[in-house]
């Protein structure tokens, strides 16, 4: 019997690149009017479409990979990935929303889909093929540290990393 894809995390891993699309959708009609009120640099639309699509790009190939090879290190890169693009990412949206005590585009999404998949996919490969806690904290938190850096610079600084 086939592992149903909630208890398979070479499987739970396909669905990264639709959380992301769900994201990008929730974000799109209002993050770049939004953040162009906060920094000194403003974001285009054109900017914000490429760098989803590079994201959507990069989550989609590592998702793909890791659920093909099952190899260690290309799961802890995903990680670092993860760590970056869904729970720093949510991370800054939640701190956004609490901070300024307005709606941040991607809050829900983030909130609601993002930090339970990264739980459950660490918890699946906990689980399922003995990848140790800290291995798996460490790869996201690593991850996490540039879209920190960005998150704190506009929410903080008024400015953007990149």
């Amino acid at each position: 019997m086939k592992a149903s894809i909630i208890s398979n995390p070479y499987r739970f891993i396909l669905l990264a690149p639709l959380l992301f699309i769900g994201h990008v959708l929730e974000e799109a009609p209002g993050f770049v009017d939004w953040v162009n009120i906060l920094i000194d640099r403003d974001i285009t639309p054109a900017l914000f479409l490429s760098v989803n699509l590079a994201g959507f790009v990069i989550v989609s190939g590592l998702s793909v990979l890791t659920a093909g090879t099952k190899e260690k290190t290309i799961t802890l890169i995903t990680l670092a990935w993860l760590g970056f693009l869904m729970f720093a990412n949510a991370l800054f949206h939640i701190l956004a929303t609490l901070i300024y005590q307005q709606y941040t585009p991607g809050t829900i999404t983030s909130a609601v889909l993002y930090l339970p998949f990264v739980y459950w996919f660490s918890w699946l490969l906990i689980r399922k093929t003995g990848m140790k806690p800290i291995t798996i904290i460490t790869a996201i938190l690593i991850g996490s540290v540039p879209m920190a850096i960005h998150g704190y610079s506009i929410i903080f600084m008024g400015s953007r990393l990149f």
